[in-house]
């Protein structure tokens, strides 16, 4: 049945406000995979060191040339040499300063994709509910904030976990198969960091510069004794400590709607990442590596090789800031505009803050981040798109659809509501002149392609009479919902 949803304020302009896609650090991993290369110059012993406390292992000088000269298929450097897709999980956890230690309060998937040369960033809300299937019966389902699959392993809040999320790394495999369930990736390798160790190595580079498009100002921010202290941030650019970089990273209930949105918190987290590389890799940033390996060394976990750093590293030390894609699921909300997710009570009780896919499959979700790296060639036609909503069973629709594609590097328009359609239709007022991005909307969003005229079919108030227009349909309403 479907779910009408009710109609949210939208921007009145998407170009300004949303597009987060050209002002992200070059090399994915930041300085996380930036420090352990470059200090490969320290001595054996102390890089050894590091090495064997993040990820278990010590380092086997034999099979690491083996596998830069000639890597194994399956390995991150056989992929990247391939052109196959590379996926990394990043997560931030509270670690043993925190009354939860071992839930992600920040997660995010970086996809690189080779053949493109481009590389996705997408942040996923810890808020967001997921049926978690962690355990020895295939059958038993745990509903849960998707921040707490990474503690499953190491607590007693379920019983019977599967043997495959045990050990050291069982945390990281378990949030591997939650993320990837919501969407439709399949993880390589997880890093896992906790708040000291992003403290200590803000603090080891001297502090980061991140700028604020407004104020941050949360009464409510959580402190070290299970209660509450304000924190305030002026907008514009500042410097910032490892604890106040902290804080703008992990802020949820700042006064500013802006900020207080799950997109305001994603685009913070990714801007200190930013940040971080851009201090990280200049000259005094390579003279602090001591001082960095040592913050990380013991408030790191990973499951990655140093064969597979190397590759990543050696793979995006020149990539520009234009072939990142930043996205994030996001709600509706009164600041900001939302795509996949909707808030209300999906599992957890009432009462208690949650987010839910409006597509409980994920199948929509797995269709937007499988289509996320458009052809260059298509992109290349510019073709002016906008999207009008004709389902009557869900409104804002079409702001939400604009949301969810605007950081694609598609010519979007402003949205605008339409009168009821069955059907989805691809409106081509060009005469044929964008052919591959008329394709491309035909294979995401289906329904038909019908020669337009400014006149024919009658346009809705305020619909453009130019480029490509995609009237959603009932139809695609439908898909959107999982129906």
């Amino acid at each position: 049945m479907s779910r009408a949803r009710p109609k949210r304020a939208r921007r009145s302009r998407y170009s300004v406000s949303y597009r987060l896609t050209r002002s992200v650090p070059a090399a994915i991993i930041a300085a996380l995979l930036l420090v352990v290369v470059v200090t490969a110059t320290l001595t054996y012993k102390r890089f050894d060191d590091f090495i064997s406390a993040t990820t278990g292992h010590h380092i086997n000088p034999v099979g690491e040339v083996v596998q830069a000269v000639d890597p194994s298929p399956g390995t991150i450097a056989y992929k990247l040499k391939h052109g196959q897709r590379v996926n990394i999980l990043l997560l931030g956890r509270g670690g043993y300063e925190n009354d939860a230690p071992y839930l992600t309060d920040s997660i995010m998937a970086v996809s690189i994709d080779p053949t493109t040369n481009r590389v996705m960033m997408l942040s996923i809300p810890r808020d967001l509910v997921v049926h978690m299937n962690l355990q020895t019966n295939s059958g038993s389902i745990w509903t849960n904030k998707i921040n707490a699959a990474y503690e499953v392993p190491y607590t007693s809040i379920i019983c019977c976990v599967a043997t495959q999320y045990s050990g050291p790394n069982g945390g990281g495999y378990a949030a591997e198969h939650e993320v990837g369930k919501v969407t439709g990736l399949t993880f390589d390798r997880y890093i896992a960091v906790d708040f000291k160790a992003f403290r200590d190595m803000v603090n080891a580079l001297g502090g980061v510069d991140v700028c604020l498009g407004t104020s941050l100002n949360d009464y409510e921010y959580p402190n070290y004794t299970n209660g509450y202290k304000p924190i305030h941030f002026k907008a514009g650019c500042q410097h910032l400590n490892g604890e106040q970089a902290l804080e703008v990273a992990r802020s949820r209930k700042a006064v500013e709607p802006q900020q207080a949105s799950d997109f305001g918190r994603a685009k913070r987290q990714q801007d200190i990442m930013q940040a971080i590389k851009q201090k990280a890799t200049t000259v005094n940033g390579f003279a602090k590596a001591p001082q960095l390996l040592t913050a990380l060394q013991k408030n790191i976990n990973t499951d990655m090789s140093l064969s597979d750093m190397k590759a990543i590293y050696d793979w995006g030390k020149n990539l520009p800031d234009s072939s990142i894609i930043r996205v994030a699921l996001t709600a509706p909300s009164s600041a900001a505009d939302g795509n996949l997710l909707d808030s209300y009570n999906c599992g957890m009780g009432a009462g208690v803050s949650q987010l839910c896919a409006d597509d409980q499959t994920y199948r929509m979700i797995h269709k937007y981040i499988a289509s996320i790296f458009i052809d260059p060639k298509t992109l290349g036609e510019k073709a002016p798109v906008q999207f009008v909503n004709g389902a009557i069973n869900l409104a804002g629709l079409d702001t939400r659809v604009t949301t969810m594609l605007d950081p694609t590097g598609l010519q979007l328009s402003d949205p605008v509501a339409h009168g009821a359609s069955a059907q989805t239709v691809i409106l081509d007022y060009s005469g044929g002149k964008f052919p591959l991005t008329t394709k491309w909307l035909q294979s995401f969003f289906g329904g038909s392609v019908v020669v337009a005229s400014p006149t024919s079919p009658a346009p809705a108030r305020g619909q453009q009479t130019y480029g490509l227009v995609v009237v959603l349909g009932h139809d695609f309403a439908l898909r959107w919902l999982g129906e």
